[in-house]
C-alpha cells in the first residue's frame, strides 16, 4: 500500500459499518490519499471541525444522524460549505438523488461501490476543489494588495493635506489648534448626519484646508490687530477663491472635497454668503457642515479683532443670531444635527485648549 504524502489530499470516510470504512480507507490510501474514517454523523462533524478534509465520502443510511442531515449541516456552515461531499447510498431512487442535491451534495456513488467510478468522482471533485481554493486564495491576495495600496494612497493624501496645512499655519498664527478642532467637529457632524465612513474620513482631513487661501492675503490684513476696514474685508473674502485655485485640478476625492470646502464654507443657506451667493443645496454638503463648525470655533476663539466667548454664548448666537451671524445662514438639517452633538463640540474645544495650554 502506498504511503500518503503529507501534501496529499485528505478524505474523510463516514459509514456506520466499520468494515465499509476500512475497505474505503484501504482503497483510497492505495491511491496516495490521506484517509480518516469515522462511524457516525456526529463523529464526522467533530472530525471536520478539528481538521477539515479536502473531500468527504458520506454514507446516507446511518442511525441518529443520516447523510442528508450531516450534509445539510456542513453546507449551512460558511467554514465547511466548500468541502465537496460524495453521498454513498444503496438506494437508486431518483428522489434520493434529488434530496441529496437539495441539501448540497456534489455527487453520488451507489453500493456496491465500483472502484473506478469512485476514483474518477474523487479525482474530479478534488480537482474542482483545488481550483476553487486557488481562486479563493488568489482573491484574498488581491484584496490584501488592494487594501495595502488603498492605505498607501490614504496616507499620501493625508501627508499632502498635512504639508499644505503647515504652509497655511505659518501665515496665520494661532490657527493650528483651530484646524485640529475643525477636523473633529466636521467628522462628528458627519456621523450625526448619518453619512458613510468614507465621507467622515474625507471631511476630517479635507476640512483642514478650508483657509488655505489665506496664503494669498497680505500680512497687513491677515495679521492686523483690530477690526478690518470694509476694503480690507473685501480682500479677506478672496481667500475662498484663492483656496479653490490652489486646490483645483486634483483628481483625488480628498482634495476635491477640500476645494469645495475652501471655496464655499462662507456661503449661506439663505444665499447671502460669498463668494458666489450660492443658495441652499447648491452649496456642497461638506461646505455646509464646515460653515457651522467654523462659526462655532471662531466664536469660541480669540482673534486680533475679537475676544473668545463661552459655549453657551456661542450656541445663543448660532441659534438666535447677532450682528454678524444668523441661523438662516445654516442648512437646517445640519443645524438640527449640531443640536444633538453640541455638548461634544464643547468637549472637543476644552480638550484641545487643555492640550495646547500644557504644550
Amino acid at each position: 500500500m502506498m504511503t500518503p504524502s503529507p501534501d496529499a489530499a485528505s478524505i474523510l470516510v463516514v459509514d456506520d459499518i466499520g468494515t465499509n470504512v476500512r475497505l474505503l480507507e484501504l482503497l483510497l490510501s492505495s491511491e496516495g490519499y490521506r484517509v480518516h474514517g469515522v462511524t457516525s454523523g456526529m463523529a464526522a462533524l467533530d472530525a471536520v471541525a478539528t481538521e477539515p478534509p479536502d473531500l468527504i465520502l458520506l454514507d446516507v443510511m446511518m442511525p441518529c444522524m443520516n447523510g442528508f442531515e450531516v450534509t445539510q449541516q456542513l453546507k449551512s456552515n460558511p467554514a465547511t460549505r466548500h468541502i465537496p461531499v460524495i453521498l454513498v447510498t444503496a438506494m437508486d431512487e431518483e428522489d434520493t438523488c434529488v434530496k441529496g442535491l437539495a441539501v448540497g451534495a456534489e455527487d453520488f456513488v451507489s453500493k456496491p461501490i465500483n472502484k473506478q467510478a469512485l476514483l474518477l468522482r474523487v479525482r474530479n471533485l478534488l480537482r474542482l476543489k483545488e481550483y476553487s481554493d486557488f481562486l479563493a486564495n488568489h482573491n484574498q491576495r488581491l484584496e490584501k494588495e488592494v487594501n495595502i495600496r488603498t492605505e498607501e494612497l490614504r496616507n499620501s493624501y493625508a501627508d499632502t493635506i498635512y504639508l499644505l496645512t503647515r504652509a497655511a499655519e505659518r501665515r496665520d498664527v494661532g490657527k493650528g489648534s483651530h484646524i485640529k478642532r475643525i477636523g473633529y467637529y466636521c467628522q462628528m457632524l458627519a456621523v450625526a448626519l448619518g453619512l458613510d465612513e468614507h465621507f467622515q474620513e474625507q471631511i476630517f482631513f479635507a476640512s483642514a484646508l478650508h483657509d488655505i487661501g489665506k496664503i494669498g492675503i497680505p500680512d497687513a490684513i491677515l495679521l492686523k490687530q483690530g477690526p478690518l476696514s470694509a476694503e480690507e474685508w473685501q480682500i479677506m473674502y478672496t481667500h475662498t477663491t484663492i483656496g479653490a485655485q490652489i486646490l483645483a485640478g486634483s483628481n483625488t476625492s480628498y482634495i476635491a472635497m477640500a476645494k469645495d470646502i475652501a471655496q464655499s464654507h462662507h456661503e449661506h443657506w439663505d444665499g447671502s454668503g460669498y463668494p458666489k451667493g450660492l443658495l441652499g443645496d447648491a452649496i456642497p454638503l461638506a461646505a455646509r457642515i464646515m460653515s457651522l463648525c467654523d462659526v462655532y470655533d471662531t466664536l469660541r476663539s480669540s482673534r486680533p479683532y475679537k475676544k473668545s466667548i463661552d459655549h453657551a454664548k456661542a450656541l445663543k448666537i448660532i441659534f438666535e443670531g447677532d450682528e454678524r451671524t444668523h441661523p438662516s445662514y445654516f442648512d437646517p438639517t445640519v443645524l438640527a444635527a449640531f443640536t444633538s452633538v453640541s455638548d461634544q463640540f464643547a468637549a472637543i474645544y476644552d480638550r484641545e485648549a487643555t492640550v495646547n495650554a500644557a504644550a
